[in-house]
């Protein structure tokens, strides 16, 4: 049985008055996909940060590739890979120069460093531009440049703090095809995001986390599994209709159905014949119906259901801002 790359318990973080974490636990198996979930202000990143030796934690503890964070910060750096929400290249070198250092500094021999270089120039469609200084790439190609930098070097244990975010869909698919390939060979990998088809292809298993807390895990399949079997959505052709549909349809759903401008939605446990037996109920009292349909619940209806939100909502004005510390 595999040993847990990553270990995570009772982890605490605060900014003065705002807990970024509030006794955190999760682990991760050796070769596997971990999907840190979690609105803007979660406590993903600063989960990241600290996993990754550039933040220190309050309280709790936390191992990575069998490394204390705290106690074996500067071996534990040989053994991680780290991409952020932000581009961290060199603007003055070419993107094969950013690419080649990074292997350098991980005292890769500099022919399988530029032999690196180019692969992932090319896997991120960055070929044509490898011999311009990184300051005349956009924004785009800057992120494609940081998530290659990333990748240059194999370490066991890799975090990617919300990767895709900005990246077109040519290049998403290319980092998740790179990310399962760099799991077949045994790299753990530690991935928030807000994109939940993106949890659903590349997690193992899922951690939930809303204001610093933990507040579901399992595989994609079993958070899905707590909200029930499929879901029934009723498209009604007047919004002024949705109470009196609610209380008809109330009786054949597990949860109360809840409003959304015109729609109606509530989990349900299918039967045959249901789809019929709601538009004859409906129509029998005069509630017209633009449309409806069943579907399996998907992560996003996951989300909803546990934080009463979707998953990728805008940063308030009041959102946490993490400060640049790293530990020495």
């Amino acid at each position: 049985m595999n040993e847990d790359a990553i270990v995570v318990e009772g982890l605490k973080k605060s900014y003065g008055a705002v807990h970024a974490l509030s006794g955190v636990d999760f682990a991760a198996s050796t070769g596997s996909v971990l999907g840190l979930l979690g609105p803007n202000g979660a406590g993903k990143t600063t989960a990241v940060r600290i996993l990754a030796t550039l933040l220190k934690a309050d309280a709790g503890t936390a191992r990575v590739a069998g490394l204390d964070v705290m106690r074996d910060a500067a071996a534990l750096r040989a053994k991680i890979g780290l991409a952020g929400q932000y581009a961290a290249v060199d603007e003055n070198l070419t993107g094969f120069e950013n690419l080649e250092m990074v292997g350098q500094l991980y005292h890769m021999p500099r022919k399988d460093a530029r032999e690196r270089a180019d692969g992932l120039l090319e896997r991120f469609d960055l070929t044509e531009a490898a011999k311009r200084p990184v300051k005349t790439y956009s924004g785009g190609m800057r992120r494609r440049l940081d998530l290659a930098a990333a990748l240059v070097f194999r370490p066991p244990v890799l975090f990617l703090d919300e990767p895709t975010t900005g990246l077109d869909p040519r290049s998403r698919l290319a980092l998740w095809e790179t990310i399962e390939g760099r799991v077949a060979q045994g790299t753990t990998v530690l991935l928030t995001t807000q994109y939940l088809d993106e949890a659903d292809r590349l997690a193992d298993q899922i951690v939930v986390i809303d204001h610093g807390k933990v507040i579901a895990e399992g595989t994609a399949d079993q958070l899905k599994a707590q909200i029930g079997g499929e879901r029934l959505d009723v498209q009604l052709e007047d919004a002024a209709d949705a109470e009196r549909a609610v209380s008809l349809l109330a009786e054949m759903c597990i949860d109360r159905p809840t409003v959304e401008g015109h729609t109606v939605s509530a989990p349900v446990r299918t039967h045959r014949g249901m789809i019929a037996e709601v538009v004859r109920r409906l129509d029998g009292v005069g509630i017209g119906i633009d449309d409806i349909s069943l579907h399996r619940p998907t992560l996003d209806d996951v989300f909803i259901s546990l934080t009463g939100h979707a998953a990728a909502v805008e940063p308030s004005s009041t959102e946490l801002k993490i400060p640049e510390e790293a530990s020495a």
